[in-house]
């Protein structure tokens, strides 16, 4: 409840902010404002139209801005002449007019009050070089923002360009040295399908080389997964076989019958379908069969993994979808490592403990997904390339908190407090920016209402995000919260 009363200019020169006015512009300010009583409660929240600028003269209030789903008091006061509200009404339509933090009367208070057109019209009227002053600031900061943001995108796409780059390389490379060994056995094939042609085998003896064929075909896709010993063992026990049958190069073959699966005992059979006369050929056709079908399956396996990195890309990079959308934390997640897994190498121990039951979140992926980079990239870097990365979601409340976990030696606590602040590292010069975890607390404060902070140990840090699921203002669907910068106190 707020009552109107008569507004004295000579208690507005006693305030800071207007102490340098003239008698006629104070005047002026009682007529063009009023004075409110105003008794204990909120007087205007975060994110409202910003109507009014409010100017203490006395009593006491608090300042809150929404945090994780929660108001989180950013600023208790009874100083006289601290003022809050709409006080970039001089900035007009060039800037979003909206209340930046929520504003309560902690016991009953007096406040002088101008419209957000008036307190407009007459900061550029009365002081119209502090007003270029000022707008030169904002615009210049959301600029020095942007070119940051221009500029993080840009390191995270070059991240995304080198780690697809290194991951790419390896299967493709696979493929092609496949395709050309598979290209020398087909033509090994085509001769000795020449040989067969020319008459060494009766219709018995070819129909039973067809179905030995088809069989080791068949046993390729199905070779059990071996341990370097028992492969040892095998292939010494098929050399034997293949010496004690008298078949020349006998140890050369061995590896490839055994990668196929197939074992002493098929080999039996195989003598025993052959005959003596065509064993050694059967056991060469065969032979070109097995390499050829383990040549197709490693072709297969490495365009499926080309494919797989490709649509890790995609998922990562959000190209096919809205910029705003319900998302499944644990595929961007899951996106984002295979992306990094060149980074990662082979010193680090991914650990992934995902909640199977925490619900789709109103986000927007493709900036979670460079937090998530921006998170792990640092991760790794704190454990010096050797050590155990987890990668946690679970669920708490309306919240989704996702966990980045590292075995790293740990942050200090005198820097503790500062790894948020802009350009603030402690990478050595040249190896880091300072400008990712500040990056990251925007993404995830301002864009999604949702909270970011650092929990560490020596041997266990982790950097916690917590985003409600519903989206900014717990709304389904709900539309971006646009930055902001503190309140004028």
């Amino acid at each position: 409840m707020s009552d109107v009363v008569d507004c004295d200019p000579d208690e507005l020169q006693s305030l800071f902010l207007f102490e340098s006015l003239t008698a006629e512009q104070r005047e002026q300010l009682c007529r063009c404002g009023h004075v409110e009583v105003v008794d204990p409660g909120p007087v205007y929240a975060e994110g409202d139209d910003a109507t009014c600028f409010y100017v203490l003269l006395d009593g006491e209030i608090t300042l809150s801005k929404l945090s994780g789903g929660e108001a989180i008091e950013i600023n208790r006061t009874s100083e006289r002449g601290v003022y809050a509200g709409a006080w970039q009404a001089y900035l007009g339509d060039r800037a979003p007019q909206r209340y930046m933090a929520s504003m309560d009367v902690v016991r009953r208070s007096r406040f002088f009050v101008l419209d957000a057109d008036v307190f407009g019209a007459l900061m550029r009227e009365w002081f119209p070089m502090a007003v270029h002053l000022l707008e030169g600031l904002f615009f210049g900061q959301q600029n020095t923002k942007a070119v940051i943001d221009q500029r993080e995108r840009l390191l995270a796409l070059g991240s995304l360009s080198a780690g697809l780059t290194h991951e790419l390389n390896n299967p493709a490379a696979a493929a092609v040295r496949a395709t050309a060994a598979l290209r020398d056995r087909v033509s090994h094939m085509r001769r000795k399908l020449a040989v067969i042609a020319s008459g060494s085998y009766d219709t018995d003896a070819l129909t039973a080389l067809m179905r030995l064929q088809d069989q080791a075909a068949e046993l390729v896709g199905k070779a059990p997964d071996l341990t370097p010993m028992e492969t040892a063992d095998r292939e010494d026990e098929l050399g034997e076989w293949f010496t004690d049958h008298g078949i020349a190069d006998g140890w050369d073959l061995a590896p490839t019958f055994v990668a196929a699966g197939l074992d002493v005992a098929w080999l039996d059979r195989v003598a025993a379908d052959a005959g003596d006369g065509l064993l050694e050929s059967t056991v060469r056709w065969l032979n070109y069969t097995v390499e050829t079908e383990l040549l197709m399956s490693e072709i297969a396996e490495s365009t499926t993994r080309i494919s797989t990195l490709v649509g890790a890309a995609k998922q990562y990079s959000q190209i096919d979808r809205a910029p705003f959308t319900r998302v499944d934390l644990r595929m961007l997640l899951k996106s984002t490592l295979v992306i990094l897994a060149g980074r990662l190498g082979d010193g680090v121990t991914v650990v992934k403990d995902f909640d199977p039951d925490l619900p789709e979140v109103a986000a927007y992926a493709a900036e979670l997904n460079q937090v998530w980079t921006n998170l792990i990239d640092n991760a790794v870097a704190a454990m010096g390339g050797t050590g155990t990365l987890t990668v946690r979601t679970r669920r708490d409340g309306d919240n989704a908190v996702v966990e980045i976990r590292d075995s790293g030696p740990g942050i200090p606590a005198e820097v503790r407090n500062r790894i948020f602040e802009p350009f603030f590292t402690t990478k050595p010069v040249g190896e880091g920016t300072g400008l990712g975890l500040d990056i990251s607390r925007r993404i995830v404060v301002n864009k999604h209402g949702g909270d970011l902070w650092v929990e560490s140990v020596p041997g266990d840090t982790a950097f916690v995000v917590r985003l409600p699921l519903n989206g900014p203002r717990g709304l389904p669907g709900a539309g971006p919260v646009e930055e902001t910068e503190g309140e004028g106190t």
